[in-house]
């Protein structure tokens, strides 16, 4: 039997058209567009509205990357979606996701991650496509996180917005895909980012926000994010000269400047558009991702290092080649999940 391999054969992403710039925050909130980008980076963000629920933007940032495929929602076998907070405890965004864009009666289902909702969904998927029970899947990060904060909170609401991503994976048996992966929890710091649910009732009350202990993630985060990346190379059995491109989850500018001198690398080898959209949870990766194939900054071909944190705690790294390389005898190795260090 043929080893089977997934490529990127499509990408999408849909944001919010409301604009809201660091300076709009100063006119309501005790806050200044100097202090919100010397402590994270980000210029402005943007703000879904009622009309455009987390469901709602995730099925535009799939029909966005079935256009870019140039196939039909018909031709999926499989929807993964990485939220976490999302309008309805039940039913799923993926299977709203699947009625919205006419997928047929395909098997559909959230994995709820924190930021690092993507990465576990797409590492995921790749384990469907490469056992052969499935061979083209859509992964979505999507997130409306605005609606959860506490405005004026300048601690927490001024780092998040809104946004969705997604890549269709289509089985191939050219060399590609996911070379290594790791993933991570620890749940006895579950208090550092949370939010209570209004249980019972129809919606969120008033009060039940993001807890976000600013001060410890920031240690986490940073600590985490390097050591993440190392367990995933040393799954794949490669080096950090061998990735092309980082691409971190964006929640802070001043966190990824860490990460880069923990690792010894160059800024210059991540990419980064936390300026423009804040902190979007699951969805940063997928975004910064089309951003980058969109504009030619990452080729097809490149190797990529994904790699995030969030709330549980969670945290994971994969190595990915985007869609082979011209050369056919291109090898490598087996993928596989590199256990965390207790």
């Amino acid at each position: 039997m043929r080893k089977r391999y997934g490529k990127i054969v499509g990408y999408g992403v849909y944001t919010p058209n409301k604009i809201v710039t660091n300076f709009d925050l100063e006119k309501e909130w005790d806050t200044s567009d100097e202090w919100i980008v010397q402590r994270s980076g980000i210029r402005e963000r943007r703000f879904a509205t009622a009309d455009e629920p987390t469901h709602v933007m995730a099925a535009r940032a799939a029909e966005h990357a079935l256009e870019r495929a140039g196939i039909a929602a018909t031709d999926l076998d499989l929807i993964i979606v990485g939220t976490c907070l999302t309008e309805y405890f039940t039913p799923s965004v993926a299977c709203l996701v699947q009625a919205a864009i006419g997928a047929n009666h395909i098997p559909a289902y959230d994995i709820s991650a924190g930021c690092t909702g993507f990465i576990y969904s797409l590492s995921t998927a790749y384990q469907f496509i490469e056992t052969g029970a499935f061979n083209r899947i859509m992964v979505i990060g999507a997130e409306n996180i605005t609606r959860f904060l506490e405005k004026g909170d300048r601690s927490t609401a001024i780092l998040f917005g809104d946004a969705a991503g997604a890549v269709i994976i289509e089985a191939t048996d050219e060399p590609c895909g996911l070379h290594g992966f790791t993933l991570g929890s620890d749940g006895s710091d579950q208090d550092v980012i949370r939010m209570n649910t209004s249980s019972g009732r129809d919606n969120f009350d008033e009060g039940h926000y993001i807890v976000f202990q600013g001060q410890r993630v920031f240690k986490f985060a940073s600590r985490v994010l390097g050591k993440a990346c190392n367990q995933a190379l040393e799954s794949a059995g490669l080096t950090l000269d061998d990735v092309d491109w980082i691409i971190p989850h964006q929640a802070n500018v001043r966190i990824i400047q860490s990460a880069a001198r923990d690792m010894g690398i160059s800024m210059d080898r991540f990419v980064i558009n936390i300026e423009k959209y804040g902190n979007t949870s699951s969805a940063s990766i997928p975004l910064a991702l089309y951003e980058g194939l969109d504009s030619g900054k990452i080729k097809p071909t490149d190797t990529v290092m994904m790699v995030a944190f969030g709330a549980g705690l969670t945290w994971g790294a994969a190595v990915l080649q985007l869609a082979p390389k011209p050369v056919a005898s291109v090898k490598q190795a087996q993928p596989k999940m590199a256990i965390p260090a207790a």
